[in-house]
């Protein structure tokens, strides 16, 4: 079995969604994370606050250097992810369908290293 990463992207803040079409994907992906826990993929998953909420910290230096707000500028950002344990990438894929349908928004997949 190995362990995939689906994360969740969408545009900063969902500026074009409507309260109601957020509480319903919400409602959704509730619904589909209580599926995939009764169906021993889950491993873990989690929404994240907006990516403003961000601090960016760099410790490569003599001195870390802390920075507000997320890594990179962009139009999208990680909004949440779930890490699951499948098979293989076929059935990773078929879940992360299914995720996206429930969500209402893209999803990545992605394998952990083993």
């Amino acid at each position: 079995m190995t362990q995939y990463l689906m994360s969740v992207w969408h545009a900063d803040g969902h500026p074009s969604v409507s309260e109601e079409d957020r509480e319903a994907a919400y409602a959704a992906t509730g619904a589909f994370n209580a599926t995939i826990q009764g169906t021993g993929v889950w491993v873990f998953a989690g929404g994240l606050h907006e990516a403003s909420t961000a601090t960016v910290v760099d410790g490569r230096g003599t001195e870390v250097v802390t920075t507000d707000g997320p890594f990179s500028e962009a139009k999208e950002v990680l909004g949440g992810f779930w890490i699951v344990e499948l098979p293989d990438l076929d059935a990773a894929l078929a879940l992360a369908a299914e995720a996206s349908a429930a969500c209402r928004e893209r999803v990545e997949v992605r394998p952990f290293q083993g």
